[in-house]
């Protein structure tokens, strides 16, 4: 047997040695002509998938001396680890879409190109959001392009505000718990809960960090002071913003008006569809999918503590150490990327917030949004938005808040117990 599967392994690896070498003879017959590229990402929900390769076929279709394959690796947790071994195997993709907190570790491996010269040549720099610039640096380098941004709201099914007699949208945390209590509801009569109020994220992944974090900045807490790019300042114990937040969510539960998600599932939208819940954290890249159910849905913005607050989100392009032939042909796929026509056409279709002012104020996205008018409260909300630190180790804090989070919300323990016991893990890693 095991003969056999030394014989078999030998024939694949032959195999596809036969094969990576017929694709080097044929693409060697205009090595001289085009530049491949390869582009990684996680954009989801799938129908957001098409439209970005429908996209990129445009761009392959208009520059015939650069050709972008566009490829799917996963969910950016699911990512991580193929992006490690991509660096650290010296076989990077040329451009990677992922969200800027992972900045600072990608710079401390020595894989990126900062870009901050090509971007001041390039005539799309004055078109940028001058917002999202500080997602783009670290170590006064510029090492990205914003792709698209987005922030978090609630999505919530107005036929059942109506149908639990609820006749406004809560904006403070006390009404948001009441409301959810209304629409808890046992709506065949048979002793059993039927549909919930709320629905909030399980697990320690990024999305529950990333959805959980505006309750945080709502009450008055933050993880560093100031700019300090720094993640062993990290101050979780005692964090009186943290500890309010996890206890607003445990309150939740406790109430018994909250369902949580699978676990790491906290983004998908079926529970909110088919009318199982009645509101949801989640942002506007759902927006197409939704449309294209025909049921009723509003947006609203997050409740607010002290402050209004909502996280800024969105993925930048990342270039990589390649070829100067390459990381030019990716530059110049970035700026595609950026430009008026491709920042509305993914707003329109896949809801997006465009990163380019032109796209934004032109009359086809104004019209756009006079006609889905849940898109305004994103971009109205997007003022009181925060981004997360983009500092090496920012996965490690991710994790550790995303252990908090997950503790209190399963009753495992206190907010002030399960941040304190964050705090000691994170003391022994960056102490």
């Amino acid at each position: 047997m095991k003969n056999f599967l030394r014989r078999f392994l030998m024939l694949l690896v032959v195999g596809l040695l036969a094969v990576s070498g017929c694709q080097t003879i044929r693409s060697g017959v205009n090595a001289g002509k085009v530049t491949h590229i390869t582009l990684w990402h996680g954009v989801n929900p799938p129908p957001n998938r098409d439209v970005l390769q429908r996209l990129v076929d445009k761009f392959n279709q208009t520059h015939p001396d650069i050709q972008v394959e566009s490829l799917y690796v996963g969910q950016q947790d699911q990512q991580m680890p193929k992006i490690l071994a991509a660096v650290v195997g010296n076989a990077p993709p040329d451009l990677l879409w992922f969200n800027p907190t992972i900045t600072g570790q990608l710079v401390e491996l020595g894989a990126l190109i900062p870009i901050d010269e090509m971007l001041a040549n390039s005539p799309v720099k004055d078109e940028i959001d001058p917002a999202l610039y500080s997602s783009m640096q670290y170590q006064d380098k510029l090492w990205s392009v914003p792709f698209a941004t987005n922030n978090v709201g609630i999505f919530y099914r107005p036929s059942l505000f109506k149908a639990a007699g609820i006749t406004e949208t809560p904006r403070t945390w006390e009404e948001f718990r009441q409301v959810a209590k209304q629409l808890t509801r046992d709506t065949d009569g048979d002793g059993r809960i039927d549909q919930y109020g709320m629905f909030l994220p399980l697990g320690k992944g990024e999305f529950t960090v990333f959805t959980w974090l505006p309750f945080m900045w709502s009450s008055g807490g933050k993880l560093v002071s100031g700019d300090v790019q720094n993640a062993a300042e990290v101050k979780l114990q005692d964090n009186q913003g943290a500890i309010a937040a996890l206890q607003f969510w445990r309150n939740l539960i406790q109430d018994g008006s909250t369902l949580l998600s699978s676990p790491e599932r906290g983004y998908e939208t079926d529970p909110l569809l088919s009318g199982q819940v009645a509101m949801q954290i989640n942002g506007p890249w759902n927006l197409g999918q939704f449309q294209a159910t025909n049921i009723d849905f509003g947006v609203f913005p997050l409740p607010a503590n002290q402050q209004p607050s909502t996280s800024i989100g969105g993925e930048n392009l990342f270039f990589f150490k390649t070829t100067p032939e390459r990381q030019k042909a990716a530059f110049k796929f970035a700026e595609y990327t950026m430009s008026e026509e491709f920042q509305t056409e993914l707003a329109l279709e896949a809801g997006y917030l465009p990163i380019n002012v032109k796209s934004r104020e032109s009359a086809k996205y104004q019209e756009f949004v006079q006609k889905l008018p849940q898109v305004q409260v994103f971009l109205e909300q997007a003022k009181h938005g925060r981004s997360r630190p983009i500092f090496p180790g920012y996965n490690r804090i991710s994790d550790s808040v995303g252990r908090a989070v997950e503790a209190v919300l399963l009753g495992q323990s206190s907010p002030t117990d399960a941040l304190k016991a964050s705090q000691q893990r994170l003391d022994l890693i960056f102490d």
